[in-house]
Parts: C-alpha cells; structure tokens; sequence
C-alpha cells in the first residue's frame, strides 16, 4: 500500500505499541523516502513493528529487511511480539514490503554482502551489541544514511556511538530528534563532531533520569521536566 503523505499513515502507526514518538516516526518516513531507490532498506529491531510500519509506508517500493530474533524478556515477549508485528503489517496492507530475518543481526550480517539505502538501528542496547550493529553502515550506498534510537538516553548506545565515530569516520553527525540520531554517510567535520560532543550533557541528564526512575524517585524525575513512566527516548 503506497502511503505519500505521513499524516496519512500516522493513524495507522500510533496504535502499534512502541517507544517511537510521532516526530521521530516522521524522521523515519522522510529519510526512508529519501533513501536510494535501488538497495533495501535495513532495520535492526522491529519489536511489534511501529518502526517497521513506517518504514515500508515511506519507502515508496523500496524492501524493508527487518531484522529481530524475538527472544522473550521483561519487554520483548517473543513469539507474541512476532504475532503482533505480522499482525501491523497485515493490517497496513504492507507485509509484501517488508522481508523478516528473525535472526540475530550479527548473524545476518555474517551473510550479507548487498548495498542498504538506509540503516535504522534499535537493537539491543548494551555497548558490544550496538558496535556490531553500526557495522552495517559500511552496505551504505552513496546517499544512504543511519538513524540510531535511544542513542542519547543508553550509557551501551551513546558510548558505541562515540567509539565508532572516533575510529571509523565515514559518518556525520546530522542531528537528533529526541533520542534518534541522524548520520550521513561523509567524514565528520569539526562542527558536527562539536554538534555530538555537545549533546553529551543532555544524554547524562537521561542517564540520571533513567537511575531516578530505578530508584521510583518519579517526583525528582519530574522536577527535572520527565513526567513519562517509561525511560527517556
């Protein structure tokens, strides 16, 4: 189903549970309507398939790989997780869009040797997991980019972010919506590796937030302007 306009698509995508707000969700449909016609687009972490809904409804043809080896834990609940993201995109009209590997990301990257139009990484979040992951940036095709959730509110995500751009340096820094970040595919310049440095502040503010919220100091939380029950992102 082909969907030109995000306000089109968005009321279809706010019932699917998820931690993608309304403007990254539009962050997502623009950068997958941008990206290169020819290479698939690639999604490391559908969950229930919010993200995903997006990404097939922008991508204007374009395949969407989702990547999610649905294990069952305190917030990813499997097979059920899987029935309901089969269930988004049967309902979306987008389930020929969209190709699932229900497998671990490390494993597909193992096998895969395609150029990718554009790269969403919502994995697992721990430091190791999110370095293995930003490793597909290297599939990109010349205008690709990647957008990375919950990159400035997870100790794992922020500090994989900094080592891959200290030492690989084919990505820019573009900006951020809320916890998603954009990257470019070009060398960093001094001005967005100063743009990145200077949201360190704001990620240690989630951080605390996040030890705050552990502690069910929800009150102190709140006087820090975070009224939301989950973790900033």
């Amino acid at each position: 189903m082909e969907h030109t306009s995000f306000d089109t698509l968005w009321p279809q995508v706010d019932p699917i549970p998820g931690w993608l707000t309304q403007d990254q969700a539009r962050v997502l449909f623009s950068a997958a309507q941008q990206a290169p016609t020819a290479a698939p687009i690639v999604e490391i972490g559908s969950h229930r398939g919010r993200s995903t809904v997006v990404l097939a409804g922008g991508g204007g043809g374009r395949q969407v790989v989702a990547i999610d080896p649905f294990v069952t834990g305190r917030l990813f609940d499997g097979d059920a997780a899987r029935r309901d993201f089969e269930a988004a995109l049967a309902r979306t009209g987008l389930s020929d869009r969209v190709e699932l590997k229900a497998a671990r990301s490390q494993d597909v990257y193992a096998r895969w040797n395609l150029p990718i139009g554009l790269l969403y990484i919502d994995g697992k979040h721990d430091y190791w997991s999110c370095l293995r992951d930003l490793r597909w940036a290297r599939f990109l095709a010349p205008g690709g980019q990647v957008l990375v959730h919950d990159a400035f509110s997870s100790i794992g995500v922020t500090t994989a972010l900094i080592r891959h751009l200290a030492t690989d340096r084919t990505l820019r820094y573009a900006g951020r919506t809320g916890s998603l970040a954009s990257f470019i595919l070009a060398p960093p310049t001094a001005s967005s590796t100063r743009a990145f440095l200077g949201e360190l502040p704001w990620w240690m503010r989630n951080v605390g937030i996040k030890v705050l919220l552990r502690l069910r100091a929800r009150g102190v939380a709140a006087r820090l302007g975070h009224t939301d029950r989950f973790d900033p992102y």
